[in-house]
């Protein structure tokens, strides 16, 4: 059986005005969905119309579902008592300080994964990349505790599931346990700084392909090295996407590397990254001094897909608990001063795999009879002030279903 949504308000043009500003044009919609989660009508607002199995959205603006590219579903204290974190002075040393909870936190991993997903889905995502410890402590055991925490919200979340070697690939008995993984539920494969944790660029690339070409899955490399070392990886391992015919099939997460070339350097290699068609997962992190943000215009302006993340909330790494990647855009819009209402609402396509309601040229182009009636219902005039002032109260639903 089909259902409207009634008086909900979508992006239709802009209007430029004498002096050059730009405003984002909107009007207010009947949308029917069919009972398979499908747009099958938009129909102009109509105050006479009234079909039964309606519901009136009162003007919110609609935008497509949100994505979270970049999460640890294992690793929160959300639903634990609180807890702050310890000072280190690497990576590595942080490393060295979760496996000692690994053993503990891992009786509780579908309750706390549970929590951590209905925050996100609060904040109006319905898709998670979550990647999963896999490593000599616990073996497959955080994969167990989130592939059932995922089940119980699987009518309002999809999610990629990485087998994630976070404290090394090159060490025991780890690229046995990754493949037990994928043999296990899940669905990507993950890797961690070739050079900084397993010291071995090379021979962790290698192994990394044999694996993912193995099981014919995705690889998402967690890629902190900066500068030299960094790209250097980047640069080795698209010579093996080359070679193996491997195009399409590998996402960097942070690339912080990035960020430290020069301006020629990073149109070079954005260049080689649109032809091997390899994505860029960035957390937009807070701290700039210690890590310098990947040239994303840059980036997407050479055709590089560009998808952001929350990375762990309220966890070991971090203490705090926003998770909210609306906010992440928000903050990208303000440390690269976006400013203007065309920069603004382009700024939603790196939290909505690449949809925006309005094209370039400001023409409507989405939601479209036929579409996935995945929608994020918020009290903000359009796309442009969500970003700029995200509102904390939101709605999600997902192909035709409401999150509650």
């Amino acid at each position: 059986m089909s259902k409207w949504l009634l008086n909900v308000r979508l992006e239709t043009g802009e209007h430029l005005h004498e002096d050059g500003s730009v405003q984002t044009i909107t009007d207010l919609f009947h949308i029917e969905i069919d009972e398979h989660g499908h747009i099958a009508q938009l129909q102009a607002s109509n105050e006479m119309f009234s079909p039964n199995n309606a519901q009136d959205m009162q003007g919110q603006l609609a935008l497509p579902a949100f994505k979270e590219m970049h999460n640890h579903l294992d690793k929160t204290y959300l639903s634990l008592p609180w807890k702050a974190c310890r000072i280190v002075n690497s990576l590595e040393e942080r490393l060295h300080f979760e496996s000692l909870e690994l053993s503990i936190l891992v009786e509780s991993c579908e309750q706390r994964a549970s929590a951590m997903i209905e925050k996100i889905l609060e904040h109006g995502a319905n898709h998670i990349r979550t990647h999963v410890n896999i490593d000599p402590y616990i073996g497959l055991k955080n994969l167990e505790g989130v592939l059932a925490a995922l089940d119980k919200y699987k009518d309002y979340v999809t999610a990629d599931i990485i087998a994630f070697p976070q404290h090394g690939l090159l060490r025991d008995n780890v690229p046995n346990l990754l493949r037990e993984a994928l043999q296990n539920g899940a669905t990507m494969l993950g890797g961690l700084d070739p050079g900084g944790i397993d010291r071995n660029i090379e021979k962790s690339l290698q192994t990394t392909l044999e694996i993912a070409q193995e099981f014919n899955v995705d690889v998402d490399i967690h890629l902190h090295d900066t500068g030299h070392l960094g790209y250097y990886t980047i640069d080795k391992w698209l010579d093996l996407v080359e070679a193996n015919d491997f195009q399409g099939k590998t996402d960097f997460s942070h690339a912080f590397s990035l960020g430290d070339l020069t301006t020629l350097e990073q149109i070079s290699i954005a260049k080689r990254l649109n032809e091997h068609n390899v994505a860029i997962m960035s957390t937009i992190p807070y701290d700039l001094g210690k890590y310098t943000i990947p040239p994303i215009d840059l980036l997407a302006k050479h055709g590089v897909n560009i998808h952001f993340g929350c990375d762990g909330f309220y966890d070991s790494w971090s203490p705090n608990e926003v998770g909210d990647i609306l906010q992440k855009a928000c903050s990208f819009a303000e440390v690269t001063r976006k400013i203007t209402e065309r920069e603004l609402r382009q700024s939603l396509s790196y939290i909505t795999n690449g949809i925006t309601p309005l094209d370039h040229e400001g023409t409507m182009q989405w939601p479209k009879v036929g579409d996935e009636a995945s929608f994020v219902f918020l009290r903000s005039s359009c796309s442009a002030e969500a970003i700029a002032r995200p509102p904390k109260k939101r709605i999600m639903m997902n192909k035709g279903k409401f999150f509650n």
